[in-house]
């Protein structure tokens, strides 16, 4: 990956960022970050907002344009609108739910897999983490204070299909309480469909 591509690859992961983080990060001067991200201003692919975090001047951070979002990969995200429009159309909504649970249904299967050698609940959800980030979300943990782990996703690459079929985000919720286990408790506190800049999941023992 080129320092290009580095630097919208770790806005879109780590959200608004300074010059001198990014600088920080890239292992580059603060003028070499600073035309990096003014080069993918001027393509359209980022903004910045000046932010008062602290007193004197405002701190500029730089975050990503709608279309900057779109470079990284919505699978076939015409298509799949589409295609749930004209599933809901012939079939109706209970044919809809149909689908919806095929494919959750594929997606339990193969998580379960996936998670099969795990021994405990890190092992479990660093397991679903990276069959996540195989599938294009880009997902991380991390480990909270109090041992419980969030589950963060970066990206959403079906992201169209969820805006016009929530039930899609439905699904994955009870998806990822079924494959961890009953020894846990799953639930979601970020959310893209609600204007949040990644999906985070929240995992506890029980």
């Amino acid at each position: 990956m080129n320092t290009a591509d580095q630097t919208l690859f770790l806005i879109k992961t780590r959200g608004p960022q300074t010059a001198q983080q990014l600088a920080t990060l890239l292992d580059l001067t603060s003028m070499g970050a600073r035309k990096q991200l003014e080069a993918w201003q001027e393509k359209g692919m980022l903004t910045y907002e000046d932010v008062a975090d602290k007193p004197g001047r405002p701190s500029r951070r730089w975050l990503l344009t709608e279309a900057g979002h779109a470079r990284f990969p919505d699978r076939h995200a015409e298509l799949t609108v589409q295609l749930i429009d004209q599933v809901r159309s012939l079939f109706g909504d209970a044919g809809l739910e149909k689908l919806i649970t095929s494919r959750e249904q594929n997606s339990e299967r193969d998580y379960r897999q996936h998670l099969a050698a795990a021994r405990n609940l890190p092992e479990r959800v660093q397991a679903l983490a990276q069959a996540r980030s195989a599938e294009g979300y880009m997902a991380d943990i991390e480990t909270q204070a109090d041992g419980s782990l969030l589950l963060v996703e970066n990206h959403c690459p079906i992201c169209a299909a969820a805006k016009q079929c929530q039930q899609f985000c439905r699904s994955e919720l009870d998806l990822f309480q079924r494959v961890l286990g009953p020894d846990c408790s799953v639930g979601r506190v970020e959310h893209m469909l609600a204007g949040a800049r990644r999906c985070v999941y929240i995992i506890k023992k029980i």
